[in-house]
């Protein structure tokens, strides 16, 4: 019917190849990175590990870096479509080895927020910001420990993983969401404390601030299409018919 070929060809019109939205999504990805590090360096004094606000830097960049670009990088992995066929195994552990830098970094990043704030004699743990992003580690942590027990360790029975797997994809996208909400809180707090001063006030918009808005939408719009990529059926790996254990044995050669 008529009907049925417009909305055939409105789908077609919408159905985006994934490898370019991939390349989109990863200069995307870059661009924050790169944000983020002109930010720090350029309006907020540079980087280093004494302690000062220039240690605090390195919070944001690595917090950005590894809670964002990296965790949505190891989201992503399983919808590359050459992930689709032949052993499962290699892409499992390049999955839980982005996800595991993501953490690393993450971990960092919480490192020079506290050592910031312990040598200037500031409280730690006051703001809805850290509340929130402390939060997301968290789980970040549980979601790490058991995807890595349930889905990399030989001995986790079949039924196990097929229960946990949708509970796993779920807080995968969790998880993202709340790093995005983290970042934004974190970027608006920084601007609101540090901005107070003459010409150079929050509320007049000088340069920092448009650049910093700008960053913060920059990864709100990389989340967002990193859950609209992982919620898109037809980019969904199929589901194989071969065990995990065979998978295992192919991959080692046997």
């Amino acid at each position: 019917s008529l009907a049925r070929r417009c909305h055939h060809r409105s789908t077609a019109m919408l159905d985006v190849p994934f490898l370019p939205f991939c390349a989109f999504l990863g200069t995307l990805g870059l661009l924050c990175m790169a944000m983020v590090g002109t930010w720090c360096q350029h309006w907020r004094g540079g980087f280093s590990l004494d302690g000062s606000s220039r240690t605090f830097n390195w919070h944001p960049v690595l917090m950005v870096t590894g809670l964002v670009v990296l965790y949505g990088a190891a989201a992503l992995v399983y919808r590359i479509p050459n992930t689709w066929s032949g052993p499962k195994l290699p892409w499992k552990v390049l999955h839980g080895s982005l996800a595991l830098g993501a953490f690393i970094l993450t971990v960092l990043g919480l490192a020079a927020v506290f050592r910031f704030h312990n040598a200037q004699g500031t409280p730690n743990m006051y703001s809805l910001h850290s509340w929130m992003g402390l939060a997301t580690v968290l789980l970040f942590s549980c979601q790490w420990a058991v995807g890595f027990g349930a889905f990399l360790l030989p001995w986790a029975p079949t039924w196990l993983r097929a229960l946990y797997k949708p509970i796993h994809v779920f807080f995968g996208s969790t998880i993202l969401m709340l790093s995005v909400a983290s970042c934004a809180s974190g970027i608006n707090e920084k601007l609101f404390f540090s901005l107070k001063n003459g010409t150079m006030q929050y509320k007049l918009l000088p340069a920092e601030a448009v650049f910093a808005n700008t960053l913060g939408l920059l990864i709100l719009v990389f989340g967002v299409l990193v859950v609209a990529a992982l919620a898109r059926p037809s980019w969904k790996r199929p589901d194989s018919d071969s065990l995990d254990s065979r998978q295992v044995r192919d991959a080692l050669g046997g």
